[in-house]
């Protein structure tokens, strides 16, 4: 058994930025199922969204909303907004470094958004910053890491939660932070690690917590298609925003690329349908052969080791699971309806992404909302003196998750029907 005054779970960017925020007095347990980097965070491409400045805050707001088809929460919307351009100086300080163009930063543009306001580290943001934060998070001594730790539910009694439990250790806390990513694992064809399967919403709904939206599920429009493998790779959404085009199979144009996913996902749908093909084709070839590799240089060398060379090959694309914008129903600082347990990132859902992402948002919800929840534990850390709680044999795997999380959304998607 171990004890410790904050226990987070998961190891993405809003984990990762809630240890960091988090008072270094305090003891801190951070437990992945796999290594540190095995995060769908890790995985991301485009970019990282910033208030450019005042005159972009209304405008950036706006496209939030109007991208999550006016679902959104206004205050968190708002929230995230007026913190981003604290929230990038926190990566800097602790020595993220972003790509640049004549020594001042470098944004991309990406669906639904009026202007560019995406800072980048070439095609790997995710890896960019979390190789940075990773190396802070084990340099702190009052942080202690466990890897190939599954955890399988959650301590639940009277009312309160009291940490957490793997299959051979228990976790107490009487302050719990959930911030397992989504559940891209438990559909056939995702962008996400096959291992993040929804366990925490299904922890969640196991122990009486609330959901909200489950069923607004995110299908990115450009994976590239290939079949039998593990996990789609995923093209990003920049590569539209520098130029790139979506064609059919008579190399026609059949869509703004620059819409919205979802928008642009359900036209790659559409005209599959009209012309009965499995994929169509994203073509990179209006950006030159010679900026393609420099710009892009990790989505260029993937696609060669699978004999697609982008400067002169139409690749095929299909739209493909990617992101969960429902999950643990929570407020701005993480606080879910269970006594003792937070969410954050992916796995809650403050109200920021309605029913579909704005690209570039994800990741600078993790940021801010995770530096949200830590400054509210620093403040308002639980202890219950006294730890009261019973282990029970019960768990979550990835089958029983799946089980748990398809009949969750479904009554969602019924609810949403007939409210409608």
């Amino acid at each position: 058994m171990k004890k410790y005054d904050i226990l987070i779970v998961g190891s993405g960017l809003a984990g990762v930025s809630t240890a960091l925020e988090l008072s270094k007095n305090y003891k801190i347990g951070l437990v992945t199922k796999k290594k540190l980097a095995d995060s769908n965070s890790y995985l991301a491409q485009g970019g990282i969204n910033v208030l450019k400045d005042e005159s972009d805050r209304k405008t950036f707001i706006k496209d939030t909303l109007k991208a999550g088809h006016y679902k959104n929460s206004l205050q968190a919307v708002e929230m995230m907004v007026d913190k981003s351009q604290d929230a990038i100086k926190f990566l800097i300080d602790l020595g993220v470094e972003f790509t640049k163009k004549d020594g001042k930063l470098e944004y991309g543009q990406e669906g639904g958004h009026s202007i560019a306001r995406g800072l980048h580290i070439d095609d790997e943001i995710g890896k960019g910053i979390l190789d940075v934060l990773y190396e802070k998070v084990k340099s702190r001594s009052n942080i202690d890491i466990f890897e190939d730790t599954s955890i399988v539910d959650i301590i639940v009694n009277n009312g309160k939660c009291y940490g957490a439990r793997s299959s051979d250790e228990v976790f107490v806390s009487s302050n719990v932070v959930l911030a397992t990513g989504g559940l891209g694992g438990i559909f056939k064809k995702s962008t996400n690690f096959p291992h993040i399967c929804g366990d925490g919403y299904a922890m969640a709904i196991k122990n009486g917590v609330k959901l909200k939206d489950i069923s607004y599920i995110q299908f990115h429009p450009t994976s590239l298609y290939e079949e039998d493998v593990e996990r789609q790779f995923l093209i990003s959404e920049s590569v539209r925003g520098e130029g790139a085009q979506l064609l059919n199979h008579k190399s026609e144009r059949f869509t703004d690329e620059m819409k919205p996913r979802d928008i642009v996902a359900k036209a790659i749908l559409k005209e599959m349908e009209k012309e009965g093909a499995d994929f169509e084709y994203l073509s990179m070839k209006l950006l030159g052969e010679d900026k393609i590799p420099i710009r892009f240089p990790m989505i260029f060398k993937e696609l060669k080791n699978r004999g697609i060379d982008a400067r002169y090959d139409n690749i095929p694309i299909v739209p493909c699971q990617h992101y969960t914008m429902g999950g643990i129903e929570c407020d701005i600082n993480g606080k879910t309806n269970l006594q003792g347990l937070f969410a954050v990132g992916e796995a809650g859902n403050v109200g920021i992404h309605g029913s579909n992402r704005l690209a570039c948002n994800s990741l600078l919800e993790c940021v801010v909302f995770g530096r949200i929840l830590a400054d509210y534990l620093n403040e308002n850390k639980f202890e219950d003196k006294e730890i009261d709680f019973k282990i029970t044999d019960e768990k979550i795997d990835k089958e029983k998750a799946s089980e748990i999380i398809f009949e969750r959304i479904r009554e969602d998607e019924k609810a949403k029907s007939i409210s409608n």
